[in-house]
């Protein structure tokens, strides 16, 4: 009886276990004695301690997904992940950081690791799931992963490239900075400094985001139109070639002008024009992609020449 009592300790992990990380407390709930976990847990044997308390299913290296994994198995079920491992659940591609960056409450006293920073704070921001991961908020991944960057090359990646892609605004991150743990955010502010009037790569990101909504292919960004005899029409924000269709933001030094001049160049080589008030990017974006997929749609039945 005490035998198959037993015998299904040794399958539950691997079906119970969430991307081969389980908790030793949960093996020895399951009836694995300290003697067998120790067993498997050897050097030749088929699993690993990856964390303290934590077990990886495999003797091979642990992936980074593993690693974030055993990381919030090891820090409890409020941790929050945040840093680049939570930018990239929220699917941007930041630069590779050899730590993993996990949120706990302040009122708790567990330690970092090898490999795991544990970060205690009084803002422990609501997690949300990406990834099936419990995750930062966007703003909140981007300002701890910036907080905790020495490299400025890499620093201006970690904290531009989710603008220009429109993941976030430069608004959104300094309510962060200015809100949070003040240390190390030095060279996040001189970044961020006076980056208001940087339209151009704000709108593009919005317009991004947008896009990624709608049933359309990807345009190439800042195009310049010429007409027959070589003039310069001005400059589409984005454009699709094949359809001949031009997306005007009005952000470039030389904008499409939406005039009857430039509308009677445009339209004799057969190109589309869109005019959107690039407030409407944010307060508006279902009604932009219904006028861009329409304007696609007429692009297609008028030749480009």
């Amino acid at each position: 009886m005490t035998r198959a009592a037993t015998a299904p300790a040794l399958t539950d992990p691997y079906r119970t276990a969430l991307d081969g990380v389980v908790h030793v407390a949960d093996l020895r709930a399951a009836g694995m004695s300290n003697h067998a976990l120790a067993a498997r847990c050897r050097p030749s044997g088929p699993w690993q301690r990856i964390l303290p308390g934590i077990v990886l299913l495999s003797n091979a290296a642990p992936t980074r997904r593993q690693r974030v994994r055993a990381a919030l198995l090891y820090t409890g079920p409020d941790a929050v992940l945040s840093g680049t491992d939570a930018m990239r659940a929220h699917g941007l591609a930041p630069p590779e950081s050899a730590e993993v960056l996990v949120l706990i409450p302040s009122s708790r006293r567990q330690v970092s690791r090898p490999y795991l920073t544990v970060e205690r704070t009084t803002r422990l921001p609501p997690p949300v799931r990406r990834a099936g991961l419990p995750v930062a908020p966007l703003p909140r991944a981007i300002a701890d992963a910036a907080r905790h960057e020495r490299d400025s090359d890499r620093l201006a990646a970690l904290v531009l490239a989710p603008v220009e892609a429109g993941a976030c605004t430069i608004a959104e991150l300094r309510v962060e900075v200015n809100n949070g743990n003040q240390r190390g955010t030095a060279a996040v502010r001189a970044l961020l400094a006076g980056r208001e009037h940087e339209v151009v790569p704000v709108t593009h990101g919005l317009a991004k985001r947008v896009l990624r909504q709608a049933p359309l292919p990807p345009p190439r960004w800042q195009v310049e139109l010429h007409a027959r005899d070589g003039a310069v029409l001005g400059v589409a924000d984005a454009w699709w070639p094949e359809p001949g269709l031009a997306w005007s933001l009005g952000t470039q030094q030389s904008p499409l002008a939406n005039d009857d001049r430039t509308a009677s160049a445009l339209a004799e080589l057969g190109i589309t024009v869109l005019h959107t008030d690039p407030a409407h990017l944010r307060t508006d974006p279902d009604t932009v992609i219904a006028e861009l997929a329409a304007a696609f749609t007429y692009a297609t039945t008028n030749p480009h020449r």
